[in-house]
């Protein structure tokens, strides 16, 4: 990871200072990094050893990076990791714009892979993240949202990447069709669980901890796994309260939504959707050669559960 943050530094630079000062501000805030992580440990698994793991590592992380300067500007977001926003503090023409130079830099950086097989797989996860964000963007404010069409967004505009990544791994490899595919159900999978968690601490979590402020998803009008799950479950009462905060994306009884969704078991019955998810993801890394890079892989799926932040 050291020498993935070496190229992240190298490739930041540019002639117009702003770019560079905006894409600092937002890599520098830290963050989990686990795209480049499954991407590396993906080659570690499957023996790769090239400079060109340090390369794309630092591509997907420049795509994710790009996306959350978007995201930001599309919900209106104030905080992130703790701190104020891109948007928040250069406004949003600079994070759109600075968005844009992360995207075209990456795929400057993806063609020193010389891969048509790369290429695809990165041009493919780029298109259906814009896909999954378009979709999210028509779907916010609709409480008639079920679970398939929530699994459709989460599995689009954030798995995808985790997808992509551990995918890359076996492509390096240069690895049979059946790991490729394998690695691919991994990230999938691990991203999967990734976002319902990410979506259950926005009921059950703390906002000094999660580095963001708790009812965001509701004040976007998101109908996110706890709360399709409060109203399939809930009596008529609870059901209309969850369905005219998500229509009207009010956040003042935002306490009382929390109540609904524990009392229903919604949190309880979507961490058990994550924990399936985790799982599936250690049955697909059980599928590659057993080693230390194995052996992390599915230690990452197991304690992703247990994330607070």
């Amino acid at each position: 990871m050291a020498e993935v943050d070496r190229v992240i530094a190298q490739r930041l630079d540019s002639g117009v200072p702003l770019v560079g000062e905006v894409a600092r501000y937002i890599i520098s805030a830290g963050g989990k990094r686990l795209r480049p992580v499954l991407l590396l440990l993906s080659c570690g698994a499957l023996g790769y050893a090239g400079v060109q793991k340090y390369n794309l590592a630092a591509v997907v992380e420049f795509i994710h990076t790009a996306t959350l300067l978007h995201d930001d500007v599309v919900d209106e977001s104030t905080l992130r990791r703790g701190r104020p926003t891109a948007n928040e503090s250069f406004g949003n023409p600079a994070s759109v714009l600075v968005g844009d130079f992360l995207y075209s830099r990456a795929f400057q950086m993806m063609m020193d892979a010389n891969s048509m097989r790369v290429m695809q797989i990165l041009a493919d996860a780029t298109n259906v993240i814009a896909e999954g964000e378009v979709l999210q963007l028509m779907n916010m404010h609709d409480a008639s949202l079920d679970e398939e069409g929530y699994l459709r967004v989460i599995r689009s505009k954030t798995a995808k990447l985790f997808e992509a990544s551990a995918r890359l791994g076996a492509v390096l490899a240069e690895s049979p069709s059946a790991i490729e595919i394998a690695c691919a159900d991994y990230g999938q999978a691990l991203g999967t669980a990734f976002q319902v968690i990410d979506d259950v601490l926005d009921y059950d979590g703390n906002s000094t901890e999660m580095g963001k402020n708790l009812g965001d998803d509701l004040r976007e009008g998101k109908a996110t796994l706890p709360l399709i799950l409060a109203m399939q479950r809930g009596n008529a009462a609870q059901r209309q309260t969850v369905r005219e905060a998500i229509e009207t994306g009010n956040v003042d009884r935002l306490s009382e939504i929390v109540s609904i969704v524990r009392e229903t078991g919604a949190l309880e019955a979507t961490r058990n959707a994550a924990a399936n998810e985790a799982q599936r993801a250690i049955d697909a890394a059980m599928q590659l050669p057993d080693n230390a890079y194995r052996q992390a892989m599915v230690v990452l799926a197991s304690q992703l559960l247990n994330r607070r932040t």
